[in-house]
């Protein structure tokens, strides 16, 4: 028996403006063509009358061209307002992407309508290393840690 994990979908409310705020931020890469579903198959699929779909997958950093994928997708269907997510909310809490430079990335992120959560932090972890972090939000309020870790040299 084989597994292999595949793609987190992140439902927008405008997936051509998020998907571009991850190809500008973090250089994720389209995999084309984006998704047009509708029809009797995703009405079954998803369990909504009626739906459509709209969205593209996005190849994350640092993986070939089988994946993983960053899947953003739009409903055209009516749907209840989400609750603001929390990072101590329930469920899937953010999505995490190590880099060089914290500091480069969050103001990255801030340039391309994003914004900061809290505060970039340095902290020494015992024979792990130090790290470097922000919690950050996309434009759509989506939780997105930033981090970089410094091994630590006694290794």
């Amino acid at each position: 028996m084989s597994i292999k994990y595949v793609h987190t979908n992140l439902i927008a409310k405008d997936w051509i403006n998020l998907s571009q705020f991850y190809i500008n931020v973090f250089n994720c890469h389209p995999i084309y063509p984006p998704r047009d579903l509708n029809g009797k198959w995703i009405d079954k699929l998803t369990g909504i009358s009626n739906v459509e779909i709209q969205g593209i997958h996005l190849l994350l950093p640092g993986f070939d061209e089988y994946g993983p994928t960053l899947e953003i997708f739009q409903y055209s269907s009516e749907f209840e307002e989400a609750i603001l997510k929390h990072i101590n909310s329930p469920g899937f809490a953010h999505i995490a992407f190590h880099v060089d430079s914290v500091e480069e990335y969050a103001d990255r992120i801030i340039d391309f309508g994003g914004s900061l959560l809290g505060e970039i932090i340095k902290k020494e972890i015992e024979n792990i290393g130090i790290l470097t972090a922000v919690y950050a939000k996309d434009p759509e309020g989506n939780i997105i840690e930033i981090q970089n870790w410094e091994k630590d040299n006694n290794e």
